[in-house]
């Protein structure tokens, strides 16, 4: 599932809800720009997704058309497909990245992330002995990952864990960069390749 069938049903789905949303408000929700906001309604207008009407004055209101409908739970469909793949994939992978680690006597972890990414990591820690002292992540430093308060990567400690497991997603060497930035040596950063 590509990034346009995507934000394809998540233009379906708002659209499909009982408030009105505004182009601006779909560009929020999906973090792409107004533009293509403005061009993926025409497209998907064109296609007969879904009709527009004119609700007061400067104010449009989009009506899910049956084969909007049906497009909606095709693409639903396929995204419950994707994710399971995506989950089954990754838990895969860190089984066995997680299982190297036990193997050569590391026992204590921190997580750089706390996102979904961490979620699944932190499950497939479940069926180790490695236990999580930590989780950094700035943007959401303060709030909790399951019962753990999220830090600040300021606070990090290099000597405190044997390996810091990167749980989020973006680019590796950017991330790997920020985090032996903080004084953590390489050789404890643990990248997993999730795609």
């Amino acid at each position: 599932m590509d990034n346009h069938d995507i934000r394809t049903l998540k233009i379906l789905e708002e659209i499909d809800n009982d408030h009105v949303p505004s182009q601006r408000d779909l560009a929020v929700k999906l973090n792409i720009s107004l533009g293509l906001v403005n061009s993926f309604i025409k497209r998907l207008a064109n296609k007969g997704y879904f009709k527009i009407t004119s609700v007061p004055k400067n104010r449009v209101r989009y009506i899910l058309t049956p084969k909007g409908a049906a497009e909606k739970a095709r693409l639903t469909y396929e995204y419950i497909q994707y994710s399971y793949r995506f989950y089954k994939n990754v838990r895969e992978k860190l089984k066995i990245i997680l299982k190297d680690l036990e193997k050569n006597g590391i026992r204590k972890v921190v997580f750089y992330g706390a996102g979904d990414f961490a979620e699944i990591t932190y499950i497939s820690l479940q069926e180790t002995a490695l236990k999580l002292l930590s989780v950094y992540d700035n943007k959401k430093s303060g709030e909790y990952f399951l019962d753990m308060e999220i830090k600040n990567v300021s606070s990090l400690n290099p000597n405190d864990f044997d390996r810091l497991i990167i749980t989020k997603i973006g680019l590796k060497e950017d991330l790997i960069n920020e985090i032996v930035g903080k004084g953590v040596n390489r050789k404890k950063i643990v990248f997993v390749d999730w795609k």
